[in-house]
């Protein structure tokens, strides 16, 4: 091999032997077996404290709200205290000590206790519930000191991309903050009771079970919103969250509030589904037929012929604004409000008619 070969040979060695002992060396050589120095912090960026703060000032009036579900005697007297709640979110409305969350959260229970920020535990009574806004009403019994009720802001002026933060109480762990932006508006989401509500806030803010009922924030820690719903194939956050716009919530809650229950107006007509009068090409809403004594009934609105299945009156307008959906005609309604008339605009067949109809609490009917 001669003497060169035999050089390479031993670096060639020798390079292995370092390779192979390379991280014992290190280990030995700079392991930290003492506490590390601390580094010097550069300080919290204003985007930091501005969010730092805005917890601190709001999370005192957010609650966690555990409600008890009517329940036969066998799962009652076996089941465990976890498998007979059902919990969510809520937060003070005034200073009275009404809690508002979900009607989802509550909805079927006998009792409720809520939670505050503090640690303190306090049972709770239901003021009144609206299943077609998903809301609910709940009043503090006696507790020490009340936390302040929630700043409120607008919902009508908010802007696709401002930022939003939602306090909750996901799968259970208190006081939980998460931020995002608006991602939409004027969403559809469908109610417990078969409705829609129109006008949904979605966003990305990461909102979970159990955030249901929370507030959804702007940016000055008002209430711009109450967490409702996810969307997601798994049941966890998939970045599609859907909040009820405090418009909506300004208008419902002092209503429960006052009378435990919210009018729901209308005229009296079932219509046909969307989608299926989309694909006949028709622009309005098919009247399926009316309600006995509805004010549509007593008008002589015509729907659909059972028998022969004639296509009967379609409803194209309200107060002068083209209507295509159902939640389109509800808003007008809403607008409007029971006791007041409304003018609906009328296809039947090639004649287009205009009709003055009472709006009633079809609630009550």
């Amino acid at each position: 091999m001669g003497r060169f070969g035999g050089w390479i040979m031993a670096g060639a060695l020798l390079l292995l032997a370092f390779f192979v002992a390379e991280p014992y060396v290190a280990r030995l050589m700079y392991s930290a077996t003492e506490p590390r120095v601390i580094a010097p912090s550069v300080g919290l960026s204003a985007t930091e404290q501005h969010t730092i703060e805005l917890f601190s000032r709001t999370s005192p009036s957010v609650v966690h709200v555990y409600a008890q579900p009517r329940m036969s005697g066998l799962r009652q007297r076996f089941g465990s205290d976890e498998q007979q709640r059902q919990s969510g979110t809520g937060f003070l409305w005034d200073v009275a000590g009404h809690i508002v969350t979900n009607n989802h959260v509550v909805s079927g229970a006998s009792s409720y206790q809520v939670r505050l920020a503090s640690g303190e535990t306090v049972s709770a009574t239901l003021v009144g519930r609206a299943a077609a806004y998903d809301l609910a009403v709940l009043r503090l019994g006696r507790i020490s000191a009340p936390p302040p009720p929630l700043a409120i802001g607008a919902s009508a002026d908010l802007k696709v991309g401002q930022s939003v933060f939602a306090i909750g109480n996901p799968f259970g762990l208190d006081q939980t903050l998460t931020t995002g932006v608006i991602s939409a508006l004027q969403r559809r989401l469908p109610t417990d009771d078969g409705g829609e509500l129109s006008d949904v806030i979605q966003t990305d803010a990461a909102i979970n079970p159990g955030n249901s009922g929370g507030p959804l924030l702007d940016s000055s820690g008002r209430l711009i919103g109450v967490n409702t719903a996810i969307y997601s194939p798994s049941g966890a956050s998939a970045g599609i969250g859907f909040a009820i716009p405090v418009d909506v919530v300004n208008r419902v809650v002092p209503q429960l509030i006052k009378r435990g229950s919210v009018p729901t107006p209308g005229i009296g007509v079932l219509v046909g589904h969307e989608g299926v009068t989309a694909q006949m090409g028709i622009d309005g809403l098919v009247v399926m037929s009316t309600v006995e004594g509805s004010p549509a009934a007593r008008a002589g609105l015509r729907g659909v012929d059972q028998r022969t299945g004639v296509l009967g009156d379609v409803i194209v307008s309200a107060n002068g604004k083209p209507v295509r959906r159902l939640a389109e005609l509800a808003r007008v309604l809403q607008d409007v409000g029971v006791g007041k008339s409304v003018r609906i605009g009328v296809m039947r067949g090639s004649r287009t008619l205009e009709i003055d109809l009472d709006v009633v609490d079809i609630r009550e009917r």
